[in-house]
């Protein structure tokens, strides 16, 4: 034959891959080439997860339920085993997307803001408990008319304090 550098790339049988999502655990196969330069187009490189999945991981976090509470679940119910480090990644990644938000740049003028401060129950990260705590939110309303939240704040209880904060915040920004 001829030598390896002069040879056509060629099929290079495949490799399971377990795909995690809404139905459970769907094990795969994805082709190989021999130069490694095979991209398949529907399940990218690296992908383990199909959508869906991160929006249950979110939605069982929001709810109040620890990473292992969360691994439990996902088990129990869809049949997958999913790593803590997995978990963790998708609840931070989210986090991020929360500050980014929280600190995103304001119009320059809202000429209407509403401030109010509503009392519910939240499941304490530390304590694990659920109390009773204040969400401050600021509604303003652009010189068109539309509604937008300009931000969302959690205390422990409501004050001029820290009302002064959220002013200052918005301000800021």
């Amino acid at each position: 034959g001829e030598p390896a550098s002069q040879q056509a790339n060629r099929r290079n049988g495949a490799t399971r891959k377990v795909l995690k999502g809404n139905d459970g655990a769907v094990p795969i196969d994805i082709p190989r080439d021999r130069e490694g330069s095979f991209e398949p187009e529907l399940i990218q490189k690296g992908q383990t997860r199909i959508d869906g999945m991160d929006d249950k991981i979110i939605g069982l976090y929001a709810a109040g339920l620890s990473t292992r509470d969360i691994r439990a679940h996902l088990e129990e119910v869809y049949g997958l085993k999913v790593s803590a480090d997995l978990v963790s990644r998708v609840t931070d990644a989210v986090l991020e997307e929360v500050s980014d938000w929280q600190n995103r740049a304001l119009e320059p003028v809202y000429p209407i803001v509403f401030l109010d401060a509503l009392r519910v129950k939240i499941r304490d990260a530390e304590s694990r408990q659920v109390k009773n705590k204040a969400v401050y939110v600021a509604l303003g309303v652009t010189a068109e008319g539309e509604r937008e939240v300009l931000g969302l704040w959690i205390a422990a209880n409501e004050g001029a304090k820290f009302w002064l904060s959220i002013m200052n915040n918005l301000c800021n920004r």
